[in-house]
């Protein structure tokens, strides 16, 4: 996984840029390089980015963590696998009502607020998947509250990482999300072999290890100006209500790459879902080996994706899509129809590969030709085409497995 949109998302900002130094009093432009919120100097990562990272790794990693762990869960839930695939599902969900939700809320304080309410929320989610009785519905809802919290610490890491205006802080991030999403694959086989199937479920408690370590430069991050008031290039804050605005849906020019970026993140999911087990069907392998493998090979592919979006300014937008399009199919396809492992391992590096390169490519796609005031927003909404993917991945596998028995 990767969030390479967050990435672009702040170079509206620093786009922008300073107020220029003639419009500065000597004293404000003396508190300038001291302000809360203050930019990091150049040729220099922001601090507290490696925190962030290790933070968002651990939030990343409630995406895939339940995986192989879900037959064992299935048969201790006595339900179908395909039914607790929604342990996963539920995840989506989560994230999906929790990033607007936090960003609009505690986000206005600051990241410091984004990661405390984060981490409360990932708690209380775990504390309601390990009290719970074995019944799916307490623990998928247990679940969607732990991605509402883990969807606030990623939110914050972005934040902190991106007082750097070079995005190499955030690019950084982004990586972490990236290997967190993929390596939970194997994290959580491991910690449900060790501590139980349950154990899988609450793989974001990781991240309030790293709390101490990220609170301090989230709080030198500042609080964003509230509703109305100024921003720091002089423009008024959009209001919560603004911050996605939906009447982008009805600008094709919006709406075209934003549904590829839906349909590349959910094949992509459903693979996570369906892919391990296809490769445990041919080889015969446990969850360890098995998580081993498809964890490299799609953290492979989504480290490689810079490749794809560095070469598509030369590709130009229709043929990038084609190749993004079909990339997903031909992952797809691999990985449900063929009978050897290594062509299964192949196309969950490719989804991986295309899911990570979509959102780099797609979000510039989706904003291009916006005032800088809209971009924000922009980004925001398309960036809700991940984790509904996340959402819709899984559950789409989980029918099709119940249905034609296509993944064994």
């Amino acid at each position: 996984m990767s969030v390479l949109p967050a990435r672009l998302a702040a170079r509206p900002t620093a786009a922008l840029g300073p107020a220029p130094a003639a419009s500065l009093t000597p004293a404000a432009r003396h508190r300038g390089t001291r302000h809360r919120g203050a930019t990091t100097a150049p040729g220099r990562r922001a601090p507290g980015t490696t925190a962030a990272a290790l933070l968002i790794a651990a939030a990343a990693s409630g995406i895939s963590g339940p995986s192989l762990a879900l037959p064992a869960a299935a048969h201790a839930l006595r339900v179908p696998t395909a039914s607790a695939a929604w342990l996963m599902t539920a995840y989506g969900l989560g994230l999906l009502a929790g990033t607007p939700l936090l960003s609009g809320t505690a986000g206005r304080r600051g990241p410091a607020a984004l990661v405390r309410s984060g981490a409360a929320l990932v708690a209380l989610g775990a504390a309601i998947v390990l009290a719970s009785p074995s019944a799916l519905l307490p623990l998928a809802a247990g679940r969607a509250v732990e991605a509402a919290g883990a969807a606030g610490l990623t939110v914050a890491a972005f934040r902190i990482a991106g007082r750097d205006r070079t995005g190499r802080s955030t690019g950084l991030v982004a990586i972490g999300n990236a290997a967190g999403g993929t390596l939970g694959l194997f994290v959580g086989a491991g910690a449900a072999q060790l501590l139980g199937w349950r154990a899988a479920l609450v793989m974001p408690l990781l991240a309030l290890a790293v709390l101490p370590a990220v609170l301090r430069p989230a709080g030198r991050a500042g609080a964003a100006p509230r509703a109305g008031e100024a921003g720091p290039a002089g423009s008024p804050r959009p209001r919560f209500r603004d911050a996605l605005p939906l009447g982008l849906l009805r600008r094709p020019g919006f709406r075209r790459p934003a549904l590829l970026m839906l349909a590349l993140a959910t094949v992509n999911f459903a693979l996570v879902y369906g892919a391990p087990r296809r490769v445990t069907a041919l080889t015969g392998w446990g969850p360890l080996p098995t998580g081993a493998a498809v964890a490299s090979v799609a953290l492979a592919g989504a480290l490689l994706s810079w490749q794809l979006v560095r070469l598509a300014p030369a590709l130009g937008t229709g043929r990038v899509r084609v190749l993004l399009a079909a990339g997903s199919a031909a992952a797809a396809a691999a990985a449900a129809f063929a009978p050897w492992p290594p062509v299964v391992l192949l196309g969950s590096a490719l989804s991986s590969l295309v899911t990570a390169g979509g959102q780099g490519v797609l979000t510039g796609s989706a904003v291009g030709g916006l005032a800088p005031e809209r971009q924000g927003g922009a980004i925001g909404l398309f960036n809700l085409a991940f984790p509904a993917g996340v959402a819709a991945g899984p559950a789409l596998a989980g029918f099709a497995d119940q249905t034609v028995q296509f993944l064994y």
